[in-house]
């Protein structure tokens, strides 16, 4: 649905910024003509308040940014984590304990806090890939945490003393001995990340120092639709139910990889 919102909500017959004033009632407070916010044959989940947005439009665009944030995010930590956590755990000594003090100081910050005022005191800029740079400057370190200690065990293993002794460099060691044996661990990690991402990409929406009207987000139709959620509550609804289903399917998802990668995590 992501990939292909521009394609889907034309299905509709409705773009996202596209004013419908005759669905509302302007001597109602611009609520939505119709039972459930509006919805009809028309506008399949109904419309927005005032304006008159097709709300199934706007969830499949919303969908779009916050999904393309939370990914984009996601990688930057994964990338970031795996790196320093690999550097960490091999060469040790005073590489593991800069890399270490990092993540603790990292760890250590009141991310939300941070975010909220590196987003807040941002002028002109793409909104979108400031929050994918903030999000994912908080997350590496517990990727990085991960990958260490699954580093640690790995690097005393035979095959890469073997590997050591026939002449291969520490690089190529890495790149053909250890970061295949990570790449499960972190693989599932990276999936149970994901939900985080999306949930805090809604937060700061929420809050009002995500992307900015008109770009639809769906933690940004959360916060406009709490003043009507007593008088059109599937305007509430809509972008809430759709916000939890893909939370909770990359929670199952990450759980399921992580049975699967490593089963002997899950079982502990």
């Amino acid at each position: 649905m992501t990939v292909a919102a521009p394609l889907i909500s034309a299905l509709g017959g409705w773009g996202p910024e596209e004013f419908d004033k005759s669905a509302v009632d302007p001597y109602l407070g611009g609520l939505p003509i119709g039972p459930l916010g509006g919805v009809s044959a028309e506008h399949w989940l109904g419309v927005e308040p005032v304006t008159g947005r097709d709300l199934f439009a706007r969830v499949v665009h919303g969908a779009q940014v916050s999904l393309l944030i939370a990914f984009a995010a996601t990688a930057i930590v994964v990338l970031a984590g795996t790196a320093a956590g690999i550097a960490a755990g091999y060469f040790g000594g005073r590489t593991d304990t800069v890399l270490s003090r990092l993540m603790d100081l990292t760890m250590s910050f009141p991310s939300l806090i941070f975010m909220i005022a590196m987003m807040s005191v941002a002028g002109d800029v793409d909104r979108v890939l400031l929050m994918t740079l903030v999000i994912g400057l908080f997350g590496w370190p517990g990727v990085a945490r991960v990958v260490r200690g699954q580093t640690l065990s790995l690097k005393h293993r035979e095959y890469v003393d073997a590997a050591r002794v026939g002449g291969s460099g520490p690089w190529r060691i890495l790149a053909r001995d250890i970061l295949p044996g990570v790449a499960g661990p972190v693989i599932a990690y990276t999936t149970l990340l994901v939900p985080g991402m999306i949930a805090t990409e809604a937060a700061l929406s929420y809050l009002g120092v995500g992307v900015r009207p008109p770009t639809p987000s769906w933690g940004q139709m959360i916060a406009e639709s709490v003043a009507y959620y007593d008088t059109d509550p599937v305007y509430f609804l809509v972008p809430s139910l759709c916000l939890f289903l893909t939370v909770l399917a990359f929670t199952l998802l990450g759980d399921a990889l992580r049975d699967v990668l490593d089963p002997r995590g899950s079982r502990t």
